[in-house]
């Protein structure tokens, strides 16, 4: 049957317009996005027409320039009294953190140097120059907390970023981007985000421990095989390497499965943004049958069909959900 009626649409290939294939969806009554297309990825006109509110800024633009420009979205949100605090905060814990560090450096230079010269100060610890670890120590994480006052510049500027639709995909998929599980909260999947936790800690976990054996037997097989005569372990250079070899794999699938979880909620955040007003009811059914199309109609048909071609026969497919 269904042959049959195919073979009866002699005359469908002239019934469309080409326009019905090339038109565009975008809404572009939509003030901020004409905004979040993917026809143009990032553009720096458009970044400083924005910081100068000539024009609306797509979320994506917005967020590439505070990469790049710390405090750019708090421009552009019109916020400017967090300026001195996002520079005043990154330059002091930066500049401190970096002060620290070259204070550790200067000590284990002193060491060194002082070893080299007299290798008698390695064993009497109340005169060898003394390395400040402790410097290190505090200039990592004073380093580490002008990165999280970096980091968060850019939540806020997602945060503070006025959409006209909600959820909105760009900062649901920004959110996603900047902390895993955000853009769920976001849309309001919160029972998602234990999934994504889970496969995400469980991947830096088997990172970690693949890691950690990998060296381990990295170790083994360069004691075994840098001096043979002299070593005496259980495992032997070849059992080392075959260990060595398999855990270091492990550790790059852990790596790559924490990229493809990472990249998993950053999809399905902006995936389930765009569709949450899709809806599908429980009455789902389908409908074909044989129908006479009239070429003259508003689905997109030529409204001044050729000469000769009237009324074409064909089917009819209806769906409903």
């Amino acid at each position: 049957m269904l042959a049959l009626a195919l073979a009866c649409t002699v005359n469908a290939h002239a019934q469309f317009k080409e326009e019905a294939f090339t038109q565009t969806y975008n809404d572009t009554s939509i003030k901020t996005s004409a905004a979040d297309t993917s026809d143009k990825l990032f553009s720096f006109k458009e970044l400083f027409g924005g910081l100068a509110h000539k024009q609306d800024l797509r979320i994506g633009t917005m967020l590439g320039g505070s990469v790049f420009m710390p405090g750019a979205s708090q421009i552009y949100n019109r916020q400017y009294w967090k300026l001195p605090i996002i520079y005043g905060g990154i330059g002091a814990l930066a500049g401190t953190g970096g002060y620290y560090l070259h204070k550790y450096n200067v000590s284990k230079k002193n060491y060194e140097a002082a070893l080299a010269s007299v290798p008698e100060f390695a064993t009497d610890v109340s005169i060898t120059p003394a390395i400040d670890y402790r410097a290190k120590q505090t200039g990592t994480w004073l380093l580490v907390g002008a990165g999280l006052v970096y980091w968060g510049t850019l939540l806020d500027g997602a945060i503070n970023y006025k959409p006209t639709e909600h959820p909105h995909p760009g900062r649901a998929t920004v959110y996603s981007i900047l902390l895993p599980g955000l853009g769920q909260a976001y849309n309001g999947e919160y029972w998602k985000i234990p999934i994504y936790w889970g496969c995400l800690i469980g991947s830096v976990h088997y990172y970690y421990t693949n890691n950690i054996n990998y060296h381990r037997f990295k170790r083994i097989h360069n004691e075994a095989t840098t001096n043979p005569e002299l070593y005496t372990g259980p495992i032997s250079a070849e059992t080392a390497v075959w260990y060595r070899d398999v855990y270091r794999r492990y550790r790059d699938y852990s790596i790559v499965a924490m990229a493809l979880f990472y990249l998993l909620q950053v999809i399905d955040a902006n995936v389930f943004a765009y569709m949450h007003d899709f809806e599908v009811s429980d009455d789902i059914s389908m409908n074909l049958e044989p129908a006479v199309i009239a070429p003259n109609n508003a689905y997109a048909f030529h409204s001044m069909p050729p000469a000769g071609i009237d009324n074409a026969v064909g089917i009819r497919l209806g769906v409903r959900f």
